[in-house]
């Protein structure tokens, strides 16, 4: 079968950051901040995306905006998904007194993530629909939110922002101006070791101070917890749980914003909020810590793209050639092939997939041949599929169960995300996959099996070269 095999780079790279650029545009942003350090009254304008979310007129919960029509919040603020007496006040500065820069909108829709679990506060994330969008201003804006795969390192410098008490069953004095502070945020291995092993989810960040003193409180609950990158704010955590309030060793709890990139947008098919991938530099500090109880740490991640057994030759069957490829089952049977590139990640074509239903799908990793047969060193479920939502892209990730651990024949293939390389014209490359004549037997697959062929980069002709790469023509037996 005669194929053009394409590449979208630029694709890909907005898969993994899922920026909308209408929401980019404004995001974020706060044009009238001029934050005092250390202080606890918040200037008027400095955090525009912080609402107030009331019952009947009563101030019950935080939350912030994320466009002009929709507010994220906590789901422990509600008891159920009735609007009924609901309200929220934007461009708010005191909950008492005067506040010219107010708006206020009832709320017309109340969505709770469908696997909250009120006891242990896991997915601790509602969306709020406005009865009418608002307009924005210097004093009403929305706020970016952290993309999948965001990385905020223990120490990453965050605010938190509430109308919350200011000790426990202390409540904010008159006329209760917005309140802010300073929070480092505390790795997640750390943090379950100080809450209580099995308490701390992937779904959850904490930040505090380990001397205590510093913290969110009662009435905070569903305000944002934000970071700065270059001129943007990007919210990471929504205020969830804690044990008292400000005590020593016992950090805030906050639900992790960039675990629901996709669940967000799933509900929001317009003017989608700015998703914004934030990266803290350098080594986690928390990687390493451990306690009694605490899995040991994950292996490091090693440098990408390495391919100790790979000998560039077709005749190779030994396995380890291309220790990224990655075969796709559903349902018991093979479907698709896709590319490791992190310990939990595994990129391949969204039009694999009717739909996000991960329970018909597990990933075989490490392709070797034994005795003739090619084998896998493992197999895993998998957690997550997020497809790409445009229309004619074909990219998708699957999210792992669990991470993988790299061997010989085990490794992930770099990516150029920033699409900062060039790939000219004539540029050799090489097309890894499976032949189609390839027999499932259970976990062994009869050869031949990985099958790869030498090409050149040719040009796309008609299809832009800015967001494709083309290969000469090939004849492929692959599944894709």
């Amino acid at each position: 079968m005669a194929l053009r095999k394409r590449l979208s780079i630029l694709i890909l790279a907005s898969l993994l950051f899922a920026e909308s650029e209408a929401q980019l545009n404004v995001c974020g942003i706060t044009p009238l901040s001029n934050r005092i350090v250390g202080g606890e009254d918040a200037p008027a304008g400095n955090w525009p995306w912080q609402v107030s979310l009331q019952i009947f007129g009563r101030h019950v919960c935080g939350g912030s905006l994320i466009n002009r029509e929709w507010v994220m919040s906590a789901a422990h603020c509600f008891s159920s998904s009735s609007t009924s007496g609901w309200q929220i006040s934007l461009g708010r500065q005191n909950l008492q007194g005067t506040n010219p820069n107010e708006v206020s909108r009832r709320v017309s829709r109340i969505v709770l993530h469908p696997n909250y679990d009120r006891d242990s506060s896991n997915n601790d994330i509602a969306l709020l629909r406005l009865s009418s969008a608002v307009t924005l201003t210097d004093y009403i804006r929305p706020v970016c939110l952290a993309a999948s795969d965001s990385v905020f390192n223990n120490g990453t410098d965050s605010w938190v922002t509430g109308w919350g008490d200011v000790n426990e069953g202390v409540s904010l004095p008159f006329p209760q101006i917005l309140q802010e502070v300073e929070v480092p945020v505390l790795g997640n291995r750390h943090c379950n070791c100080l809450n209580g092993v099995g308490t701390i989810t992937e779904n959850m960040i904490c930040a505090g101070v380990l001397a205590g003193g510093k913290d969110s409180c009662q009435g905070d609950s569903g305000g944002p917890l934000v970071s700065k990158q270059g001129n943007k704010w990007i919210q990471s955590g929504i205020v969830s749980f804690g044990f008292g309030c400000a005590l020593p060793n016992l950090p805030g709890v906050y639900s992790r914003v960039s675990s629901y990139q996709s669940w967000i947008n799933s509900h929001i098919s317009s003017d989608q909020p700015g998703f914004v991938q934030f990266t803290s530099s350098g080594l986690d500090a928390d990687s390493s810590y451990s306690c009694p109880g605490l899995p040991p740490p994950a292996p490091s991640e090693p440098i990408c793209g390495q391919a100790s057994m790979n000998s560039r030759t077709a005749e190779n069957r030994t396995g380890g050639t291309w220790p990224w490829m990655v075969r796709l089952h559903k349902n018991g049977s093979y479907a698709c092939g896709g590319t490791l590139i992190a310990h939990n990640f595994v990129l391949t074509s969204a039009r694999c997939f009717s739909g996000p239903d991960v329970s018909e799908w597990r990933v075989f990793v490490g392709p070797q041949i034994v005795n003739g047969v090619e084998m896998f060193e493992t197999s895993l479920d998998v957690d997550r599929i997020i497809i790409h939502n445009l229309p004619g892209i074909s990219v998708a990730l699957l999210k792992l169960a669990k991470p993988i651990s790299y061997k010989d024949h085990i490794q992930p293939v770099c990516i150029d995300i920033n699409n900062d390389r060039s790939f000219p014209v004539g540029t050799p490359c090489w097309v890894a996959g499976w032949e189609k004549e390839s027999v499932s037997t259970g976990s062994e697959i009869a050869i031949p099996g990985l099958q790869n062929l030498d090409t050149q980069v040719a040009s796309c002709g008609s299809v832009s070269d800015s967001n494709y790469i083309c290969t000469n023509i090939m004849n492929l037996q692959l599944v894709n």
